[in-house]
């Protein structure tokens, strides 16, 4: 009997393509599927109770051992959307920022967007599980994911970090990428980046498979023009830069 790779997935929105495609492509026969927010699957490949995660990138250095094991990823080359400094008040005005504790990647780029691209100094909050009904005035907060397009139609000011870094660097932002704690067959990597882009090519199935209660947001735009899939060069270059912004001093 050939192995059942354990496999971590993020349970956003911006998953659901791939999670498609593992499942129409039959390859979800192959593998044990975990679903979860992005800090727990980077703790999950950590301690190595699954074998590729989708994991949110700033995890990367912690690994002893890490393969990129997939042409795909979750990145954006302008605004994401889903990833953003949400204010009642402009940017010069916010004195205290709630951090979503969901990613660690989101956390860091917000840290670094506010030092080296705004030039502020403001207190950092850990993050309460109600802390977005607790932004308001001169505390702002980050907030990821499928909470995130819910707020773009609730907060005055919103400050996208995937933009931020594109102004600041010149390069496209990666969130997190499809990486294991060891070597991968290059037959099931095929496999699995099969999968990866039946779902990408059948964007109209994964938006008619989602219910209209999680319709938060036009998915046609968020799948085409925030979130951009591709592993491209660029994007690796966005995220050797990143990782060494995260090592310094």
């Amino acid at each position: 009997m050939s192995k059942r790779w354990r496999i971590g997935a993020v349970s956003y929105l911006n998953t659901r393509p791939f999670i498609l495609g593992m499942e129409q492509s039959g390859l979800i026969e192959q593998i044990d599927l975990k679903k979860d927010y992005p800090a727990q699957i980077a703790q999950a490949l950590l301690e190595d109770r699954i074998d590729i995660g989708l994991v949110p990138v700033a995890v990367i250095p912690l690994l002893k051992d890490p393969y990129y094991i997939s042409d795909f990823c979750i990145g954006a080359e302008q605004e994401v959307a889903s990833v953003a400094i949400f204010s009642e008040v402009p940017l010069d005005k916010i004195e205290k920022v709630y951090l979503d504790h969901q990613s660690r990647t989101s956390v860091q780029l917000a840290r670094l967007m506010m030092e080296l691209y705004w030039e502020r100094q403001v207190e950092w909050i850990a993050a309460e599980p109600d802390y977005i009904e607790k932004i308001g005035g001169t505390t702002a907060g980050v907030i990821i994911g499928d909470r995130a397009l819910v707020a773009q139609q609730r907060f005055p000011y919103v400050y996208d970090l995937a933009a931020a870094w594109k102004k600041y660097t010149g390069l496209p932002f990666v969130f997190a990428t499809w990486v294991s704690n060891k070597p991968i067959p290059e037959e099931f990597k095929k496999q699995f980046d099969a999968a990866n882009a039946y779902g990408l090519n059948h964007l109209d199935e994964v938006i008619e498979s989602i219910g209209q209660e999680e319709m938060i947001y036009d998915l046609k735009k968020y799948y085409t023009q925030n979130i951009s899939y591709a592993f491209t060069e660029e994007k690796k270059k966005g995220l050797d830069l990143f990782l060494k912004l995260l090592a310094r001093p």
